[in-house]
């Protein structure tokens, strides 16, 4: 028969029953957001290749250009052989695909083109601003008006500049009338923009669980608000003309630092703990919609045709504020820093 086992409750206790909760390791500190969508966009579109790469670029282009043109000559010399009336259909139908290829080089040349007149605009601005005369404003303003004399949204806007030039006569103050009436309207067409694109990669970082797709999206969505913006400025460019955009803006934040996630980025969207309210998921949209508000801002620097001046630089709170009105709740109405 077995004996009962006896338990002397006076006996001292061992060391895993001695724990308390103040003895239980820390929870594991998951971190703030990184917005990893947006700096992995950014580390794509602003890569720069190195001579090596473009030289093989370039001569594969090359071998394979010169592969196709001969396939092509072989075969529509082979139908026109073979048959006359085919060949000739063949024939016609090469000349119009290089038409096509020839219209859409003309088309990627003015949107390099409509580029570089931004970037001459804007170097004349500050020459007349430096200068402080009259007559470089003046100039600067003719300019001006010359860009967007076919935009029927600005055409209230030029007939006020017009009827109030005559009356300024300092260069400051003509530069300044110049920027209010023309780039006034499209300043806030340029945030409306920065403002969708902004929602659009918080919401899809938020509620899309897939790997890469938010990248995906960032990479897009930054490409299309980059796009519609220097459009909207009078750079409409093409497909290599924006990517090339692209690839100076993400370029320039890279290189100062811009897309590195600081306290201030963070303080900025949190308004007051707001990230820690929501889930970590949530907190990484807010934040890679922050980050496309600074691609957006940096997007207005480099395509407007007059530096910010008379009208103030957008802020990344602000835009932030109404592109999560409503996304978020508690966004809205959280305190917010300037960034």
């Amino acid at each position: 028969m077995a004996k009962p086992v006896l338990i002397d409750l006076d006996e001292a206790p061992d060391k895993a029953s001695a724990q308390t909760p103040s003895d239980a390791p820390p929870v594991p500190d998951l971190g703030l957001p990184t917005g990893r969508a947006m700096t992995t966009a950014a580390s794509v579109a602003g890569a720069q290749p190195s001579r090596l790469m473009r030289l093989a670029v370039w001569a594969l282009g090359s071998l394979f250009s010169f592969m196709i043109s001969v396939a092509v000559y072989d075969f529509v010399m082979g139908m026109l052989a073979r048959n006359s009336l085919l060949g000739w259909v063949a024939f016609g139908l090469t000349g119009l695909a290089i038409a096509v290829l020839l219209g859409l080089a003309l088309r990627e040349a003015l949107g390099f083109y409509r580029l570089g007149r931004l970037d001459r605009l804007r170097a004349e601005v500050e020459a007349a601003r430096a200068a402080n005369l009259l007559k470089p404003a003046a100039k600067v303003t003719d300019h001006m008006v010359a860009l967007y004399k076919t935009r029927p949204d600005l055409r209230w806007g030029t007939a006020r500049l017009n009827e109030r030039r005559g009356d300024v006569m300092d260069a400051d103050a003509l530069l300044n009338l110049t920027e209010v009436e023309l780039l006034g309207p499209i300043d806030l067409a340029a945030r409306a923009e920065i403002e969708a694109a902004a929602r659009r990669v918080a919401t899809v970082t938020a509620l899309v669980p897939l790997a890469l797709a938010d990248v995906v999206v960032a990479l897009f969505s930054n490409l299309s608000m980059i796009r519609k913006i220097a459009a909207l400025y009078g750079g409409r460019s093409g497909t290599l003309g924006s990517l090339k955009l692209m690839r100076r803006v993400f370029g320039h934040l890279l290189a100062t630092g811009a897309l590195a996630l600081g306290d201030d980025l963070i303080g900025s969207v949190a308004g007051g703990g707001i990230l820690g309210k929501l889930s970590r998921r949530f907190g990484e949209g807010v934040v890679n919609g922050a980050l496309t508000a600074r691609v957006g801002v940096a997007a207005m620097d480099l395509c407007r045709p007059m530096p910010f001046a008379a009208l103030p630089r957008p802020k990344v709170t602000n835009l932030m504020s109404r592109a999560l009105t409503g996304v978020f709740d508690g966004f809205g109405g959280s305190d917010t820093k300037s960034v």
